[in-house]
Protein backbone atom coordinates (compact mmCIF):
# COMPACT_ATOMS: atom_id res chain seq x y z
CA UNK A 1 0.00 0.00 0.00
CA UNK A 2 2.89 2.43 0.65
CA UNK A 3 4.28 1.81 -2.80
CA UNK A 4 0.65 2.63 -4.48
CA UNK A 5 0.64 5.53 -2.64
CA UNK A 6 4.27 6.76 -3.07
CA UNK A 7 3.68 5.93 -6.95
CA UNK A 8 0.59 7.62 -7.37
CA UNK A 9 1.97 10.99 -5.10
CA UNK A 10 5.28 10.83 -8.15
CA UNK A 11 2.72 10.80 -10.85
CA UNK A 12 0.60 14.03 -9.92
CA UNK A 13 3.80 15.59 -8.54
CA UNK A 14 5.13 15.25 -12.15
CA UNK A 15 1.89 17.86 -13.10
CA UNK A 16 1.48 21.58 -12.49
CA UNK A 17 -1.22 22.62 -9.87
CA UNK A 18 -4.59 23.69 -10.33
CA UNK A 19 -5.89 26.23 -7.98
CA UNK A 20 -9.47 26.50 -7.54
CA UNK A 21 -11.22 29.83 -5.10
CA UNK A 22 -14.15 31.36 -4.30
CA UNK A 23 -14.75 35.24 -4.95
CA UNK A 24 -17.95 37.70 -4.44
CA UNK A 25 -19.75 36.15 -8.03
CA UNK A 26 -19.30 32.77 -7.41
CA UNK A 27 -15.77 30.75 -7.43
CA UNK A 28 -13.09 30.56 -9.91
CA UNK A 29 -11.23 28.04 -11.75
CA UNK A 30 -7.52 28.25 -12.81
CA UNK A 31 -5.25 25.36 -14.51
CA UNK A 32 -2.06 25.85 -16.46
CA UNK A 33 -2.80 24.55 -19.75
CA UNK A 34 -1.63 25.05 -23.04
CA UNK A 35 -3.93 22.21 -25.05
CA UNK A 36 -7.09 23.10 -26.48
CA UNK A 37 -8.45 20.21 -27.15
CA UNK A 38 -7.85 18.31 -23.51
CA UNK A 39 -9.57 19.90 -20.54
CA UNK A 40 -8.85 20.16 -16.86
CA UNK A 41 -11.77 21.71 -16.16
CA UNK A 42 -14.91 20.74 -17.42
CA UNK A 43 -19.08 21.32 -16.18
CA UNK A 44 -20.56 18.03 -14.27
CA UNK A 45 -24.13 19.43 -13.66
CA UNK A 46 -25.89 22.55 -13.25
CA UNK A 47 -24.18 24.30 -10.60
CA UNK A 48 -21.34 22.13 -10.26
CA UNK A 49 -18.22 21.95 -11.75
CA UNK A 50 -14.81 19.59 -12.07
CA UNK A 51 -11.26 20.18 -12.36
CA UNK A 52 -8.18 17.39 -11.85
CA UNK A 53 -4.82 16.99 -12.68
CA UNK A 54 -2.70 14.00 -13.05
CA UNK A 55 -3.21 10.74 -15.79
CA UNK A 56 -5.44 12.60 -18.56
CA UNK A 57 -7.09 9.56 -19.62
CA UNK A 58 -7.72 8.51 -15.85
CA UNK A 59 -9.61 11.35 -14.74
CA UNK A 60 -11.08 12.31 -17.86
CA UNK A 61 -12.79 8.46 -17.27
CA UNK A 62 -13.80 9.55 -13.81
CA UNK A 63 -15.50 12.64 -15.21
CA UNK A 64 -17.38 11.37 -18.10
CA UNK A 65 -18.84 8.55 -15.00
CA UNK A 66 -19.29 11.89 -12.53
CA UNK A 67 -21.95 13.18 -15.57
CA UNK A 68 -23.53 10.05 -15.83
CA UNK A 69 -23.86 9.78 -11.83
CA UNK A 70 -25.07 12.99 -11.37
CA UNK A 71 -28.18 13.07 -15.10
CA UNK A 72 -29.26 10.00 -13.55
CA UNK A 73 -29.75 11.16 -9.78
CA UNK A 74 -31.12 14.31 -11.23
CA UNK A 75 -33.58 11.91 -13.45
CA UNK A 76 -34.86 9.26 -10.96
CA UNK A 77 -35.19 12.13 -8.10
CA UNK A 78 -35.06 15.91 -8.66
CA UNK A 79 -32.39 18.40 -10.13
CA UNK A 80 -31.85 19.32 -6.49
CA UNK A 81 -30.94 16.39 -5.42
CA UNK A 82 -27.62 16.64 -7.13
CA UNK A 83 -24.87 18.47 -4.93
CA UNK A 84 -21.12 18.84 -5.07
CA UNK A 85 -21.23 16.41 -1.57
CA UNK A 86 -22.72 13.61 -3.21
CA UNK A 87 -20.12 13.59 -6.47
CA UNK A 88 -17.43 14.02 -3.83
CA UNK A 89 -18.56 11.01 -1.91
CA UNK A 90 -19.04 9.21 -5.12
CA UNK A 91 -15.65 9.62 -6.70
CA UNK A 92 -14.45 9.01 -2.97
CA UNK A 93 -16.02 5.39 -3.28
CA UNK A 94 -14.62 4.65 -6.22
CA UNK A 95 -10.95 5.76 -6.36
CA UNK A 96 -10.71 4.12 -2.74
CA UNK A 97 -11.87 0.60 -3.98
CA UNK A 98 -9.33 1.58 -6.95
CA UNK A 99 -6.77 2.05 -4.65
CA UNK A 100 -7.27 -1.00 -2.93
CA UNK A 101 -8.41 -3.59 -5.37
CA UNK A 102 -6.31 -2.44 -8.48
CA UNK A 103 -2.66 -3.15 -8.91
CA UNK A 104 -2.25 0.50 -9.79
CA UNK A 105 -3.85 3.24 -8.62
CA UNK A 106 -5.13 6.24 -10.45
CA UNK A 107 -2.84 8.75 -10.57
CA UNK A 108 -5.09 11.98 -10.15
CA UNK A 109 -6.45 14.13 -7.89
CA UNK A 110 -9.81 15.72 -8.42
CA UNK A 111 -11.76 19.01 -7.00
CA UNK A 112 -15.66 19.09 -7.17
CA UNK A 113 -17.03 22.78 -6.64
CA UNK A 114 -20.51 23.84 -6.27
CA UNK A 115 -21.63 27.34 -6.17
CA UNK A 116 -24.63 28.39 -3.78
CA UNK A 117 -26.91 31.04 -3.70
CA UNK A 118 -24.83 32.98 -1.48
CA UNK A 119 -21.47 32.75 -0.32
CA UNK A 120 -21.67 30.42 2.32
CA UNK A 121 -23.15 28.51 0.25
CA UNK A 122 -20.26 27.20 -1.89
CA UNK A 123 -18.53 24.03 -1.54
CA UNK A 124 -15.34 23.05 -2.86
CA UNK A 125 -14.08 19.15 -2.20
CA UNK A 126 -10.65 17.82 -2.57
CA UNK A 127 -10.54 14.10 -3.71
CA UNK A 128 -7.21 12.36 -3.48
CA UNK A 129 -6.09 9.45 -5.66
CA UNK A 130 -7.15 7.22 -2.26
CA UNK A 131 -10.28 8.34 -1.94
CA UNK A 132 -9.51 11.05 1.12
CA UNK A 133 -12.31 13.71 0.74
CA UNK A 134 -11.49 17.16 2.44
CA UNK A 135 -13.25 20.50 2.39
CA UNK A 136 -11.69 23.33 1.54
CA UNK A 137 -13.49 26.53 2.49
CA UNK A 138 -12.62 29.18 0.49
CA UNK A 139 -9.83 27.88 -2.02
CA UNK A 140 -7.52 24.85 -2.43
CA UNK A 141 -4.65 24.21 -4.83
CA UNK A 142 -4.32 21.10 -5.96
CA UNK A 143 -1.63 18.30 -8.26
CA UNK A 144 2.08 19.34 -8.77
CA UNK A 145 3.68 21.40 -5.50
CA UNK A 146 0.65 21.90 -4.31
CA UNK A 147 1.88 23.10 -0.99
CA UNK A 148 4.26 26.08 -1.98
CA UNK A 149 1.12 27.39 -4.30
CA UNK A 150 -1.49 26.92 -1.34
CA UNK A 151 0.99 28.83 0.51
CA UNK A 152 1.63 32.05 -2.33
CA UNK A 153 -2.59 31.63 -2.36
CA UNK A 154 -3.07 31.96 1.10
CA UNK A 155 -1.13 35.32 1.38
CA UNK A 156 -3.26 37.05 -1.37
CA UNK A 157 -6.48 35.34 -0.45
CA UNK A 158 -9.23 37.55 1.09
CA UNK A 159 -13.20 37.37 1.20
CA UNK A 160 -15.38 38.92 -1.11
CA UNK A 161 -13.06 39.23 -3.50
CA UNK A 162 -13.75 40.57 -7.17
CA UNK A 163 -12.91 38.02 -10.55
CA UNK A 164 -10.29 40.01 -11.14
CA UNK A 165 -8.73 40.07 -7.96
CA UNK A 166 -8.97 36.51 -7.62
CA UNK A 167 -7.75 35.84 -10.82
CA UNK A 168 -4.25 38.07 -10.06
CA UNK A 169 -4.05 35.89 -6.62
CA UNK A 170 -4.47 32.73 -8.67
CA UNK A 171 -1.70 33.72 -11.39
CA UNK A 172 0.43 34.88 -8.45
CA UNK A 173 -0.05 31.88 -6.98
CA UNK A 174 0.55 29.64 -9.96
CA UNK A 175 3.68 31.46 -11.03
CA UNK A 176 5.35 30.68 -7.41
CA UNK A 177 8.49 29.22 -7.77
CA UNK A 178 8.76 24.82 -8.43
CA UNK A 179 5.43 24.56 -9.76
CA UNK A 180 6.59 21.92 -11.70
CA UNK A 181 9.48 23.89 -13.38
CA UNK A 182 13.12 24.39 -11.98
CA UNK A 183 12.99 28.11 -12.41
CA UNK A 184 10.22 30.52 -11.23
CA UNK A 185 7.53 31.80 -13.64
CA UNK A 186 6.80 35.30 -13.69
CA UNK A 187 4.05 35.23 -16.60
CA UNK A 188 1.46 33.15 -18.60
CA UNK A 189 -0.12 34.15 -21.70
CA UNK A 190 -3.82 33.49 -22.47
CA UNK A 191 -3.09 30.42 -24.74
CA UNK A 192 -1.16 28.91 -21.63
CA UNK A 193 -4.25 29.02 -19.60
CA UNK A 194 -7.70 26.90 -19.03
CA UNK A 195 -10.14 29.10 -16.61
CA UNK A 196 -13.90 28.55 -15.73
CA UNK A 197 -16.46 30.18 -13.28
CA UNK A 198 -19.20 29.21 -12.28
CA UNK A 199 -21.02 32.10 -12.19
CA UNK A 200 -23.76 32.75 -9.11
CA UNK A 201 -25.65 35.40 -11.43
CA UNK A 202 -26.27 33.03 -13.78
CA UNK A 203 -29.70 30.79 -13.93
CA UNK A 204 -29.23 27.02 -14.52
CA UNK A 205 -26.05 26.47 -15.71
CA UNK A 206 -23.36 28.32 -14.08
CA UNK A 207 -20.68 27.09 -15.53
CA UNK A 208 -18.53 29.29 -17.90
CA UNK A 209 -15.61 29.46 -19.96
CA UNK A 210 -13.39 32.50 -20.00
CA UNK A 211 -11.30 32.69 -23.14
CA UNK A 212 -10.35 35.04 -25.91
CA UNK A 213 -10.58 38.60 -25.28
CA UNK A 214 -11.94 38.79 -21.97
CA UNK A 215 -8.85 36.49 -20.84
CA UNK A 216 -6.47 39.01 -22.04
CA UNK A 217 -8.35 41.58 -20.31
CA UNK A 218 -7.54 39.55 -16.79
CA UNK A 219 -4.57 39.11 -17.77
CA UNK A 220 -3.73 42.38 -18.23
CA UNK A 221 -5.74 43.74 -15.33
CA UNK A 222 -3.42 40.70 -13.04
CA UNK A 223 0.29 41.55 -14.21
CA UNK A 224 1.89 44.98 -12.53
CA UNK A 225 1.69 48.14 -14.14
CA UNK A 226 5.03 49.25 -15.38
CA UNK A 227 7.32 51.29 -13.72
CA UNK A 228 7.41 55.10 -15.04
CA UNK A 229 10.61 55.87 -16.11
CA UNK A 230 12.15 58.93 -14.33
CA UNK A 231 11.87 62.51 -15.72
CA UNK A 232 15.01 62.90 -17.97
CA UNK A 233 15.51 66.80 -18.36
CA UNK A 234 17.79 67.40 -15.76
CA UNK A 235 19.78 63.54 -16.20
CA UNK A 236 20.40 64.76 -20.03
CA UNK A 237 21.62 68.03 -19.34
CA UNK A 238 23.87 66.35 -16.46
CA UNK A 239 24.76 63.98 -19.05
CA UNK A 240 25.71 66.58 -22.16
CA UNK A 241 27.60 68.78 -19.45
CA UNK A 242 25.25 71.79 -20.00
CA UNK A 243 24.16 73.70 -17.31
CA UNK A 244 20.78 74.73 -16.16
CA UNK A 245 18.47 77.07 -17.52
CA UNK A 246 18.49 80.33 -15.52
CA UNK A 247 22.58 79.46 -14.96
CA UNK A 248 25.60 81.23 -16.86
CA UNK A 249 27.34 78.98 -19.31
CA UNK A 250 30.62 77.45 -18.26
CA UNK A 251 33.47 79.43 -18.82
CA UNK A 252 31.45 83.36 -19.78
CA UNK A 253 30.89 84.07 -16.06
CA UNK A 254 32.61 86.55 -14.40
CA UNK A 255 36.32 85.40 -13.25
CA UNK A 256 36.72 82.95 -15.70
CA UNK A 257 40.09 82.71 -17.20
CA UNK A 258 38.77 81.29 -20.59
CA UNK A 259 36.88 83.75 -23.35
CA UNK A 260 34.23 82.71 -24.83
CA UNK A 261 35.13 81.63 -28.83
CA UNK A 262 34.56 84.09 -31.37
CA UNK A 263 34.95 81.59 -34.05
CA UNK A 264 31.32 82.08 -35.24
CA UNK A 265 28.56 79.62 -34.17
CA UNK A 266 29.41 76.88 -32.00
CA UNK A 267 28.86 73.30 -32.98
CA UNK A 268 27.16 71.09 -30.35
CA UNK A 269 29.15 69.43 -27.87
CA UNK A 270 27.01 66.58 -28.29
CA UNK A 271 23.99 64.51 -30.33
CA UNK A 272 21.94 64.80 -27.43
CA UNK A 273 21.96 68.77 -27.49
CA UNK A 274 20.07 68.54 -30.98
CA UNK A 275 17.13 65.92 -29.91
CA UNK A 276 14.53 66.24 -27.31
CA UNK A 277 15.40 65.62 -24.01
CA UNK A 278 12.86 62.76 -23.81
CA UNK A 279 14.03 61.03 -27.06
CA UNK A 280 15.79 57.60 -27.26
CA UNK A 281 19.61 57.68 -27.64
CA UNK A 282 20.57 57.46 -31.27
CA UNK A 283 20.74 53.97 -32.38
CA UNK A 284 19.07 52.54 -29.31
CA UNK A 285 15.66 50.77 -28.93
CA UNK A 286 12.34 52.56 -27.10
CA UNK A 287 11.09 48.96 -26.63
CA UNK A 288 11.78 47.39 -23.06
CA UNK A 289 11.60 44.44 -21.90
CA UNK A 290 7.51 44.73 -21.89
CA UNK A 291 5.02 42.16 -20.79
CA UNK A 292 5.68 39.78 -23.42
CA UNK A 293 9.65 39.83 -22.63
CA UNK A 294 9.49 36.93 -20.34
CA UNK A 295 10.96 33.43 -21.71
CA UNK A 296 7.60 30.86 -22.91
CA UNK A 297 6.38 28.63 -20.91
Amino acid sequence: MRDKADYARKGIARGRSCVALQYAGGILLVAPNPSSALHKISEIYDRIGFAAVGRYNEYENLRKAGVTYADITGYQFDRHDVTARGIANWYAQTLGTIFTESPKPFEVEIVVAEVGLSPADDQIYRITFDGSVTDEPGFVAFGGQADQVSAALKERYSDDMSLSEAFAAALAALSAPANGERTERTEFAAAQLEVAILDRARDHRTFRRIRAARLEELLAEARPAPAAEPADDESSAESSGSAPSGSAPSGTGPGSSTPPSSSGPSSPSSPSDTEPPTGPAPGGSDRGTGLDGGSPL
